[in-house]
């Protein structure tokens, strides 16, 4: 499988390359072009495990490990971190259905994917013969950067920074951070917020990429982000899981399509579901939900892309995100693989701060995408009504994506089952949920941790107790304009 950078036809890689290097040397993220090749039988998936799913899907996609490999890859990186077998369950919820993607180790959805990265990376630097120690460059929203310590955390020959924004972050997330375990792990946090966070880290790749200097120190750097195609490739995963699940139920007969609803903000969760659909799987539609940093909602609807927008803070703040790094790819495919196209809308971004897709490309989005938003009143009303009428208790990104469902069965209704994907436990955002179905918030994210359980009896996950007894490692805060020279230091430290 060739993998093409999503601004020049010069830069390309196999699976392991790409999973390597992280980012291509353009700044593009490396891309399939021939999905032909990457086809799933869902109704072979039937019978098999959901690690056997896993393996099957994620190895059509980085084709370059043998089955064999990937399956023990697979199983290496799953075993024993998940609550079930099942690990990502799906719950009917009135007429609907939630994935539960948050029933790992520091739940949340990115453990599905951020489990199985480090294993990955490892074995493609070992097949490709690197001996430099690879440093992981990761901003994070909330999630990705706890998902990401704890995959990495003492994995030999890796190295891990976690960029998080000062403030933008729960009580909680912070704390699953700053607390982390390992001796090759570091955390800092930037004067700003996530955008600025990112856009350090690939500005970071950038000049060395110009410069060479990570070499100098012994190291090559990679990411864990979703720009990282490792990472992407296991949430394709749970898309075929989650249809395989409904099958078995007898919800749906095989072949019918499927509408899964995806709270996003970096556009990699559902894109993950677009390539489940090029793979062969019945989606009718891939319904974004934004919050109030509703860029991809108007994107979705206007073709237009501006980033020049006032940036909140809000009770979901993984998806406060105002520049969707995974929405290059998606771009990249939907034109066919026009290289030059790509290359000058992220450069109007990044000069202009907004472009305009052409039409044809949005026509095709429009096909298989709808979008929508929610702001925190609109959440914070869906997590009290589904509690009320339902008991299910939703954390406040889901509530998002609830709420924009249900706008999208007003409006849009297809008559196919819907699938709400949800990202995080609720006990992550304790005092917005607790506030939602009861009215009280306390100060403290851990007392609303306990209030929450106390009203609605929900356990507690057992790692997100244990925080509140945990010291911080990590105090370090930088200015986004110092984020090259902090990392720099850090390598010094390593040559």
């Amino acid at each position: 499988m060739i993998f093409y950078s999503t601004r020049s036809k010069a830069h390309t890689a196999d699976s392991t390359e790409a999973v390597l290097r992280g980012i291509a040397p353009d700044g593009g993220l490396y891309t399939p072009v021939d999905f032909d090749q990457m086809q799933i039988d869902v109704g072979a998936l039937l019978n098999m495990s959901a690690t056997e799913i896993s393996a099957t899907v994620i190895g059509r996609i980085l084709n370059d490990f043998t089955p064999q490999e990937m399956r023990g890859l697979i199983d290496a990186a799953y075993d024993g971190k998940f609550e079930t077998e099942d690990m990502t369950p799906l719950e009917k919820v009135g007429d609907d259905f939630v994935l539960e993607l948050f029933r790992g180790p520091t739940s949340a959805f990115k453990d599905v994917a951020l489990s199985v990265l480090p294993r990955l990376i490892t074995a493609a630097k070992d097949k490709l013969g690197v001996k430099e120690e690879i440093v992981i460059l990761t901003a994070t929203s909330g999630d990705t950067g706890k998902a990401a310590l704890e995959g990495f955390h003492d994995v030999p020959g890796t190295r891990i920074i976690v960029f998080y924004p000062d403030g933008g972050v729960s009580d909680v997330q912070k704390a699953q951070m700053v607390t982390q375990a390992g001796g090759n792990v570091g955390v800092c946090a930037v004067k700003g917020n996530f955008d600025d966070a990112q856009t350090g880290v690939k500005n970071i790749f950038a000049d060395d990429q110009a410069n060479g200097w990570a070499a100098q120190s012994g190291a090559r750097l990679s990411s864990a982000n979703s720009i990282n195609i490792g990472r992407l490739a296991p949430q394709v995963a749970y898309y075929f899981k989650a249809y395989c699940d409904l099958v078995l139920r007898g919800e749906i007969r095989l072949g019918d399509p499927v509408n899964f609803v995806v709270p996003t903000g970096n556009f990699g969760d559902i894109l993950a579901g677009e390539f489940a659909r090029r793979m062969g799987l019945p989606v009718a539609k891939l319904v974004c939900a934004s919050n109030a940093n509703n860029v991809l909602t108007d994107f979705i609807k206007t073709g237009v892309y501006d980033r020049r927008r006032e940036f909140y803070r809000t009770a979901s703040p993984s998806m406060d995100i105002l520049v969707s790094s995974n929405l290059e790819r998606y771009l990249f495919l939907a034109s066919g693989g026009d290289f030059d196209l790509v290359a000058s809308l992220m450069a109007k971004l990044r000069e202009n701060g907004v472009y305009t897709a052409p039409e044809a490309l949005m026509n095709t989005m429009r096909e298989h995408f709808s979008a929508g938003c929610a702001d925190d009143a609109r959440a914070l009303q869906a997590i009290g009504r589904v509690w009320d009428e339902h008991g299910y208790l939703m954390d406040t990104h889901t509530a998002v994506g609830w709420a924009v469902l249900e706008g999208f069965k007003a409006n849009e209704d297809n008559g196919w089952v819907n699938v709400v994907l949800s990202t995080a436990s609720p006990y992550k955002f304790s005092r917005d949920v607790l506030s939602a179905i009861s009215g009280r918030q306390p100060e403290s994210g851990f007392g609303a941790m306990d209030m929450l359980h106390e009203t609605t009896g929900v356990p507690v996950p057992e790692r997100l107790a244990e925080l509140r007894s945990k010291a911080a490692r990590f105090t370090d805060v930088v200015e986004k304009d110092n984020m090259l020279e902090y990392v720099k230091d850090k390598l010094k430290k390593i040559g």
